[in-house]
């Protein structure tokens, strides 16, 4: 098979892909949709006021168009139909999620029209339906998609480090991606153009990743793959990262490119603080009930201080003090050694790792964001010296502090908490150099999903450091 017919079966493959998807996409979410509009018609709408009634034709179409908007846009933000890039288990949350609180402001909203409570009882019928819908869909579509859509078969070119953690990461989502070859970067340019090409040509592999190599050795490689129509995944250098947030400027006939050297316009800050303040006073009215029986809970418990008080660094590495519940033992350092938690940990309380798996022990840093010592959203904040054994391997960490500390960042909401520092410190500088209102209310969103997905609660490893070693120091150098 010759490369442009090779090329040709590809571009068709993707093409046919990206309509399945869509298709099948738009029949779950139509299916959901198709619920309300029953129940509407059916239920809801006989139960609105007496005046209302004359408006029976444009208030069945202004409610069914307002609550698939309202769908549409929550599972777009959570993912909830990414069929094919999620596991079938994160896809039905998402979507479950979505419609939870899809249901949530259309029964609010028909509540104040109808002026009581409206018909809980049929909204939890319907809500039952939707979600035994998504379940039963999703499994059925997930399966047929992956079938018709087999593992993308990766040609892996990886440099002088260890590059299993990287395989492994692939391997986790072996109904995504399949690494079939391994090459050396040592091999030479030549050379790995001609594997690159046969491997390509006998669809033996589909795809290349430029694992950690050199920008040296990299850029060549990743030109000969553009120029042959060939798809590529990298992963990102720190510049790499800083760059995706550069302005392009045409002020002449050469592409110009401008990092500036302030994160947030004066704007952008304003605006931010606003969200803050009025985010965490609305917050704290609910969070109140929840904060003093977890008080309670803890002092009951133990005897012990029911806050933890503890020095973090904000931005400029201004330190302050973060207010949590505390959910560890009272002497969980009493070595004097600063450490994250790990999975299992025997210094967790019962009554501290519900907390922590319900997020409840963040609750107090409301105030700390009311202050102004932190953010909503931005990279976490971390302890002194922490920050200080992590800039003696890998001085670009203090990029991380150009904006103020946040209760959840891109690091919590798109990594793990036992996501690597130097993966860490790239989100957050994907967060800092693209950063909008619009981002920060999204991310907002996200976080809701976060709260309730095990995911991101996980410890780090006992084989993990909190600092990174001499080999990930030498990475950065590249």
């Amino acid at each position: 098979m010759n490369a442009d017919t090779n090329e040709k079966r590809i571009r068709k493959r993707e093409g046919s892909k990206r309509l399945i998807n869509l298709g099948l996409v738009g029949l779950c979410i139509g299916l959901e949709i198709g619920v309300f509009a029953y129940y509407w018609e059916t239920y809801f709408k006989l139960n609105l006021v007496m005046e209302l009634r004359n408006l029976y034709s444009k208030a069945t179409f202004a409610q069914i168009t307002l609550y698939a908007v309202i769908l549409l846009f929550l599972s777009a933000t959570y993912g909830g139909m990414r069929l094919g890039y999620q596991k079938n288990a994160e896809i039905v949350f998402s979507q479950v999620l979505s419609t939870v609180m899809a249901d949530m402001v259309l029964y609010l909203q028909l509540s104040l029209m109808a002026r009581q409570l409206f018909v809980p009882k049929v909204f939890f019928i319907m809500f039952g339906v939707q979600v035994l819908i998504v379940i039963a869909y999703v499994n059925v579509a997930n399966r047929l998609y992956r079938h018709l859509f087999p593992p993308r078969k990766l040609l892996l070119i990886h440099g002088d480090r260890p590059y299993q953690e990287l395989c492994d990461k692939f391997e986790s989502r072996s109904d995504k991606y399949v690494v079939t070859k391994r090459l050396s970067v040592k091999l030479g340019y030549e050379k790995l153009c001609k594997e690159i090409m046969d491997a390509y040509d006998s669809n033996e592999c589909n795809a290349v990743v430029l694992g950690d190599i050199s920008v040296q050795d990299r850029g060549p490689l990743l030109k000969f793959c553009y120029g042959k129509s060939i798809r590529v995944y990298l992963l990102p250098k720190i510049t790499d990262v800083i760059l995706t947030g550069a302005e392009e400027l045409h002020v002449f006939d050469t592409p110009l490119l401008l990092t500036r050297e302030y994160s947030l316009t004066v704007e952008q800050c304003f605006f931010k603080r606003m969200i803050d303040i009025l985010g965490s006073l609305i917050l704290i009215v609910p969070a109140a009930p929840i904060m003093l029986i977890t008080a309670i809970v803890i002092k009951l418990y133990d005897g012990g201080p029911v806050l933890y008080k503890q020095v973090r660094c904000t931005k400029d590495q201004r330190e302050f003090y973060i207010m949590k519940f505390r959910s560890m033992r009272t002497d969980a350092e009493k070595d004097g050694v600063a450490r994250l938690a790990s999975k299992n940990d025997d210094r967790i309380t019962p009554v501290g790792r519900f907390i922590r798996k319900c997020r409840i022990d963040e609750l107090p840093q409301l105030f700390n964001i009311l202050k102004g010592d932190m953010s909503f959203i931005g990279p976490r904040p971390e302890r002194p010296e922490i920050i200080a054994q992590y800039l003696e391997v890998m001085p670009e960490f203090a990029l991380r502090m150009k904006v103020k500390a946040g209760l959840a960042g891109f690091a919590q909401i798109y990594g793990k908490y036992n996501t690597t520092p130097y993966d860490k410190l790239k989100l957050d500088l994907t967060y800092i150099q693209n950063y909008s209102i619009w981002m920060d209310l999204k991310l907002m969103l996200l976080t809701i999903k976060i709260l309730f997905w095990p995911d991101s609660t996980e410890g780090v490893e006992a084989e993990q450091v909190t600092a990174l070693k001499t080999q990930q120091a030498e990475r950065n150098k590249k």
